[in-house]
Parts: structure tokens; sequence; C-alpha cells
């Protein structure tokens, strides 16, 4: 194709992929380290399209940059989109385009990793046996089986790891805006309201996309409905959990476990190795305080799979703007 691409907030392993991917494509594909925000935007400039990933912001500001700059696509290569504005970019007649679907497996198998770990404390354990401690005092788990989940968001990732928990012989509660009731009965899933799931599950997943509608869906409120011990699974976005009220839940045991992928803040962390330096997010400080909670840095969805899939629905996305194709996966505003 020959189109500039500026690619940002770009990882060695991206460039990897990336560049084995435009092979196909014959881009001219630039690589900045940094997230596209409007301290850098000018690193566009020239740039047909910029492709981004999910700590970008890019806001009404940023986006009249880019179209100053002769950007006329903006490609995410992740599933969310709430860090773009839509309707700046409608505005502008910059397309958005991003990658629905890499790879559901990868999050589902992230989220029972998750759920296994916290349970039968295999992190504490790794650490504990590394020290020659064998005790396993402080270690009881219990059987999955038999078990209540209750999974927030039923898309593609929802029921894949819906799936995995019929595999232990759970329970499933779902809820969903828009229930895929054939689904439901098909696979034995019991759609509730939300205050059913919440007082019925012995474990919540969340795999529903941020939105007005989800935004803070766990906070003190829905916490208060829960069972006593209960444990929390976020592999979706940070913000569909109110983080101090989830620190709240864990100090009087509301809260028996968290296991979460994301964090509302993340972006100031996440992807980058800050080792050597003084975390000045107290909140985040206080999540990694617990022993019953696991953050991981937001890789539910790196596999060797997602990425090659990332790489090559966006290159795909690109391909079908510039050529001027149907865009199957156009983020579209409504007003």
């Amino acid at each position: 194709m020959g189109y500039k691409i500026a690619v940002f907030d770009a990882k060695p392993y991206d460039m990897a992929t990336f560049d084995k991917v435009n092979e196909e494509y014959n881009c001219e594909l630039t690589y900045y380290k940094e997230h596209l925000d409007k301290n850098n935007v000018l690193l566009a400039s020239g740039a047909d399209a910029v492709c981004i990933f999910v700590n970008a912001k890019v806001d009404a500001e940023v986006v009249d940059k880019l179209h100053a700059y002769g950007v006329k696509l903006i490609a995410l290569r992740c599933a969310g989109f709430n860090n773009v504005d839509i309707a700046a970019a409608a505005k502008k007649g910059i397309k958005v385009v991003r990658v629905p679907d890499y790879s559901p497996h990868a999050i589902a198998e992230h989220t029972l990793a998750l759920m296994l770990s916290l349970n039968r404390k295999i992190h504490r354990a790794f650490l504990r046996t590394r020290d020659g401690n064998f005790s396993l005092i402080g270690f009881q788990g219990f059987d999955m089986y038999g078990k209540t989940v209750g999974v927030i968001g039923t898309g593609k990732i929802g029921k894949v790891a819906v799936g995995l928990f019929k595999g232990l012989g759970m329970n499933v509660l779902a809820y969903d805006l828009y229930p895929d009731n054939k689904w439901a009965e098909a696979t034995g899933v019991k759609y509730v309201a939300l205050d059913e799931l919440y007082a019925n599950s012995d474990i919540i997943t969340l795999h529903c996309p941020l939105t007005k509608e989800t935004e803070y869906i766990i906070r003190d409120e829905s916490i208060a409905k829960m069972k006593e011990g209960v444990m929390i699974i976020n592999t979706g976005r940070g913000k569909l959990i109110h983080t101090k009220h989830l620190i709240d839940g864990l100090v009087c045991k509301k809260v028996g476990y968290a296991g979460l992928d994301v964090y509302e803040e993340e972006g100031n962390y996440f992807y980058e190795d800050h080792s050597d330096s003084v975390m000045t997010d107290d909140v985040l400080a206080r999540l990694l305080s617990f022993n019953n909670v696991i953050v991981t840095s937001h890789q539910a969805f790196f596999t060797q799979e997602a990425m090659s899939n990332i790489a090559h629905t966006t290159m795909d996305n690109i391909q079908d703007f510039f050529a001027g194709k149907e865009l199957k996966n156009e983020v579209v505003y409504n007003a």
C-alpha cells in the first residue's frame, strides 16, 4: 500500500509482530514508544493514519491536531475505544476502526488463571516454597465445582469463559443488556438481574465494555449486595470497578479475593518498568499490599495467537480504508 502509519505505544513485541505482518501490506511503519496524547501528537504529522493502543488519550484537542496534520484514520489495535473522542473524530471526518475480536480464548483463559491462582494461593505458594517454606498454613482453598459464578457481559469473551466454567462443573448466572437467550438455553446459563447475580454468586467476573452504563458497575452499593468473601475478577476495563470501594470491601472482608488485569489509572504504570522508582499512586500501592489480590499488567490478551490476529486485523482495517472498502470494524458515532 505504501501508506505512512505512525504506530504509538510500540513495544519490541509490537514491532516484531507488525513488521512480520507488514510484509504482506508494504506500509511505511514508524514506531513511537509514547502513548499518543496532546503532548506528542506532533509525531503524527505527515502520517496517513495513526495506530494506537489502550492508554492513548485521543480527546477533541488531539483529534483537531490529527486532522490538521492530515491524518485520515485512527486505527485502534484493541477492542475498547473509550479513550477516543468518537464524536470529535466524526466531526472532523476521521474514521476510527478497532480490533473487536483478537482472541476471546486468551482473555477467558487468563480470567480462569486468576480465579484458580487466588483460590489455591498459587502466587503465595510460589514465593513461600522458594524460601524453603513448605507449610500449608493459610493456603486452604475451595472446590470450584458446584460454585456459582456470575458473568457480567456475555459477548465473545464472556461466552468462552462460560464454557470454561461449565467444564469445571460450576453454575453460571449471567447479566447482559442484550441477552442471547438462544445461547443461554443451549448452554444452561440463566440470565438474571444484577442484584440477583450479586446476591448469589461466589465469584463475579467482568466481561462487559466500558460505557456510561457500566462505569463503576462494581462500587460500594453493589459490593454491599454480594456474598461475604466474594471473589471479583476484572479482565475488562479498569473503570468497571471503583477501586477505593473495592479496597474498602477487602478491608472489611466482604470481598475475599480480587483478581485484576486492569486498573482505572493504569495508564501511568502499565506496560512500563517502574521497579526502580517510588510508586506514587497510593491506591495502586494499597491494592498490591493485599495477599488476597493479584494484579497483572493488562496482559490477558497477550498470547502469540492474539498478537498475530491484532496485527492482521489492524492492517486489514487500514488497507480497507484506503481502498475505499466497507469498514467492518468501524466505530460509528451515534449522536
